[in-house]
């Protein structure tokens, strides 16, 4: 067997076409660890249910993205970086959750290169049963039926790395360099919403997220800022603030310029440049906050793959 490690970049996926955008919901709607959906023998039906109801609106939003989610492409270079900074004794592969290349197919290239060694990394920089443990469960469960022994280290989320805080304040700064000089500007962390239901079970998604934002703001003192919450689905109780609203209120208070930071997503998506920056822009401007900007996603940013880098050095 070879001496290398795998890195198994776990992340959500996305369709890489419009066609794939009706599969790709139903292989999300179908998986009970981030929604349940009645009783489990009726969920498959349920999630075939949602996901043709749900496709054409979805399509016609990747269609103002280019037709697309980048998060493979995205996602494949982020793990180009990380295996260039560990070096000649690691390979890293992307592993999507709902969509290609699954969770299967990374495990399957790195069985093909003789590797037993794995860290998987998931890249949600704030744990939460609904994604970390659903992309976790998932390779658990490949693991098991693959027939061939891996070792496997698991790590959980790097929400207070300190590589991590230094990459998103770099974005931060980067967005505040866009506003005119001297003017006053608002920041709007926006984290993907989870049901009440998960942090009443203990879920520390949100104790998590928070740590962030207070960690961040430890760079900026003087500046207002704020945490909402986006991407909500269904009629079940989500973590409020929506960042809609947030948006909404901080117009009413006066606000008229406004930095939205991605703070839970690692690389740009539907949520960033679709949710964000489409349909919170056009709600900003008609409050009357005329200057509104998205802070830069992570993406490749060097400090950020120096963060992942150290994460799986430590795990070994």
């Amino acid at each position: 067997m070879s001496e290398k490690t795998a890195v198994m970049l776990l992340q959500m996926g996305g369709p890489d076409s419009l066609d794939a955008v009706e599969p790709f919901l139903l292989n999300l709607f179908s998986d009970r660890d981030i929604i349940r959906l009645g009783p489990a023998f009726l969920q498959p039906a349920l999630a075939r249910w949602i996901a043709r109801r749900r496709a054409p609106k979805v399509e016609a939003q990747y269609e103002r993205i280019g037709g697309k989610s980048p998060i493979r492409e995205l996602t494949e270079a982020q793990a180009r970086e990380l295996q260039e900074r560990l070096g000649t004794g690691f390979r890293c592969f992307a592993a999507m959750r709902y969509w290609r290349p699954s969770t299967i197919e990374a495990l399957a290239a790195a069985r093909r290169e003789g590797i037993s060694r794995i860290v998987a990394l998931p890249l949600y920089p704030h744990y939460s049963m609904a994604t970390t443990g659903s992309g976790i469960n998932e390779l658990k469960r490949v693991l098991g039926q693959s027939g061939v022994e891996f070792s496997v280290s698991f790590l959980e989320d790097f929400h207070a790395h300190p590589l991590y805080i230094s990459a998103l304040a770099g974005t931060i700064a980067e967005g505040l360099a866009g506003f005119p000089s001297g003017e006053t500007v608002d920041i709007l962390f926006s984290a993907h919403s989870l049901p009440v239901s998960f942090i009443e079970r203990g879920d520390p998604y949100l104790s998590r997220v928070k740590e962030t934002v207070r960690l961040v703001m430890g760079f900026f003192h003087g500046i207002g800022h704020h945490l909402a919450f986006q991407s909500k689905a269904g009629p079940v109780k989500w973590l409020e603030p929506c960042t809609g609203a947030a948006i909404d209120r901080l117009a009413g208070e006066g606000c008229r310029s406004l930095l939205v930071v991605p703070v839970s997503f690692v690389c740009d998506h539907i949520e960033t440049l679709y949710e964000i920056d489409v349909t919170y822009a056009a709600l900003a401007h008609e409050a009357g906050i005329a200057n509104f900007r998205r802070a830069p996603s992570l993406n490749t940013s060097p400090l950020f793959i120096d963060c992942l880098a150290d994460l799986v050095r430590k795990a070994l």
